[in-house]
C-alpha cells in the first residue's frame, strides 16, 4: 500500500508501541492521525488502502486525551497572570485593558501546555459590572495551536453567589437577580463568549435565569452557595448539571440535609440527567478521605480542576489578589489575615497524579476525570476529550508516574518535556 499523502490524502503518522486511552481502559494499540483528526484504521487500511506517511515509536509511553481545565484564574508558571480582570499592580496584568488581556491569554494558553492542558475555560471571579463589559467581549473562543491551548470560553464565578460562602470574591460586588435574567445580562452585558456560570441556586429567580442560560448554550454550576439539597434539585432539574470545587465555599454535608454535596446520590432527577462536579485534587482544599467519598460515591461525575491564581509555584510572600491580598505559604495561599483559601498553586497534571494516589482509582479514571468528564460536561465530547475516531487529535503522552512527557494538539507536537 501506498503512503497516504501519495494517494493524495493528508500526511498520516501512526504512534507505535504506545498505550492509549479509550472507554475507561489503557491498552496497547497503535494512534493514527491525519488532518488534527483520529483516524480509523479499518477505513485506512480497507477502504483507502494506505499506509502511514511517518512513524512514531513511543517507547510504551500512555497517550491519553489532553487535559481540559474548567476553572484557571491564572498561569501556573513562574510568570504572574490572573484572570480575575481587576487590577492586580505590580503583580502580573491589568486585565482591563485590551492589550492586557490579549497577552494575558496568550501567555496562560502558552503556559499550561507544559501541563497536559490542551484546552481551558479563563475564570473571572466576581468583579464589577463594568469589569464584564468591557473584558468579556475580548476573551474569544478559539481553536489551540502551536501558541497555546485552545479557549473552550470564559466560566464566570459570581456575581450571582452567596456572601457567606464568597470565599475570596470580593463582597461588595456581589450581586442577585430580583428581576430575573434581566438582572444578569445588566451586570454581564455580551455572552457570546461565555461557557459556563458558577451561581448560588438559592437566590430568587434561580430557575428562570438558569432556564436562559441553557436555552443560550451556557452550562450551570451551582457553587459558592448556603443552598440545602433541595434548593440543589431544583437547580439541576431546571438545567445545572455542575458543582463547582465539591466540598468548598458549600454547606458540608450533614446527615438531615446534605446540602449541595447530596447532588452525587440524589434520585430527584430525570433519568438521563448526570452532574458532575469539580474537586480540586492539590492536597489543600480536599482531604484525601473526601476524596476517595467522592470517588467512590460518584466516579463519573468526577471534574479535576485546579483553580489556580497567579501565585501559583511562586516563593512564599504576599501578592495582590484584585483588591485584595494573598499570602503564600508553601502550597497554602490565604487571603491575608484569614484562614480563607484563596485559590490554589497546583497544576493539572499534579491534580491528576495525586488524585489517582490518593484514592487508587487507577490511571485510567484519574485521566479521564481531567479529559473525558469536562468534554461531557461542555458537551464537546464529540470533539474533545476522547481518542475516538473521528475525534480532534489533542493528546498527551505521559509515563507510567504520570508525568507529562509531550502535548499534542491538532496532531502537532506543542510541548516536548526536556
Amino acid at each position: 500500500m501506498a503512503p497516504s499523502s501519495a494517494k493524495g490524502y493528508g500526511h498520516l503518522y501512526q504512534y507505535t508501541n504506545c498505550r492509549i486511552l479509550r472507554d475507561g481502559k489503557i491498552f496497547i494499540e497503535d494512534l493514527w492521525v491525519r488532518d488534527g483528526k483520529i483516524m480509523n484504521p479499518e477505513v485506512l487500511f480497507f477502504v483507502e488502502k494506505v499506509n502511514a506517511d511517518q512513524r512514531i515509536d513511543c517507547s510504551n509511553m500512555i497517550i491519553a486525551p489532553g487535559f481540559i481545565d474548567l476553572q484557571i484564574n491564572g498561569k501556573p508558571d513562574s510568570n504572574l497572570f490572573l484572570f480575575t480582570l481587576i487590577p492586580t499592580g505590580g503583580c502580573g496584568y491589568d486585565f482591563s485593558t485590551e492589550s492586557q488581556v490579549e497577552e494575558g491569554l496568550k501567555k496562560v494558553s502558552h503556559g499550561v501546555l507544559a501541563h497536559g492542558v490542551t484546552s481551558f475555560c479563563p475564570t473571572v471571579i466576581t468583579s464589577p459590572s463594568s469589569v464584564y463589559k468591557q473584558i468579556l467581549p475580548k476573551i474569544k473562543k478559539k481553536n489551540g495551536s502551536k501558541e497555546g491551548a485552545g479557549v473552550l470560553g470564559v466560566h464566570i464565578e459570581g456575581p450571582f453567589i452567596d456572601r457567606e460562602k464568597r470565599g475570596a470574591h470580593p463582597e461588595k460586588y456581589i450581586k442577585d437577580y430580583d428581576n430575573g435574567f434581566s438582572d444578569v445580562l445588566e451586570v454581564y452585558g455580551d455572552l457570546s463568549n461565555v461557557a459556563m456560570i458558577t451561581l448560588a441556586p438559592e437566590k430568587k429567580k434561580t430557575v428562570e435565569v438558569i432556564q436562559e442560560f441553557c436555552k443560550r448554550g451556557i452550562a450551570v454550576s451551582v457553587g459558592h452557595s448556603n443552598a440545602n439539597l433541595s434548593q440543589g434539585e431544583e437547580a439541576v432539574r431546571a438545567g445545572a448539571k455542575f458543582i463547582t470545587h465539591l466540598f468548598n465555599a458549600m454547606l458540608p454535608f450533614h446527615h438531615r440535609d446534605p446540602h449541595l454535596v447530596g447532588l452525587l446520590t440524589s434520585d430527584k432527577f430525570p433519568q438521563n440527567r448526570k452532574v458532575y462536579y469539580g474537586l480540586i485534587s492539590d492536597g489543600i482544599h480536599t482531604h484525601p478521605a473526601a476524596l476517595r467519598i467522592a470517588h467512590r460515591v460518584h466516579p463519573e461525575g468526577i471534574v479535576l480542576v485546579t483553580d489556580a491564581i497567579q501565585a501559583t509555584f511562586l516563593p512564599d510572600g504576599t501578592y495582590p489578589f484584585g483588591e485584595q491580598t494573598v499570602v503564600v505559604k508553601g502550597k497554602y495561599s490565604y487571603l491575608k489575615d484569614t484562614n480563607t483559601l484563596a485559590g490554589s498553586t497546583a497544576s493539572l497534571d499534579e491534580c491528576v497524579r495525586l488524585f489517582a494516589k490518593e484514592t487508587g482509582c487507577g490511571h485510567a479514571l484519574a485521566l479521564e476525570a481531567a479529559s473525558l468528564h469536562p468534554a461531557q460536561m461542555l458537551d464537546i465530547v464529540d470533539k474533545k476529550g476522547t481518542l475516538d475516531f473521528g475525534s480532534d487529535a489533542d493528546f498527551i503522552m505521559l509515563d507510567d508516574d504520570l508525568q507529562v512527557r509531550a502535548t499534542f494538539i491538532a496532531g502537532e507536537c506543542v510541548y516536548r518535556a526536556q
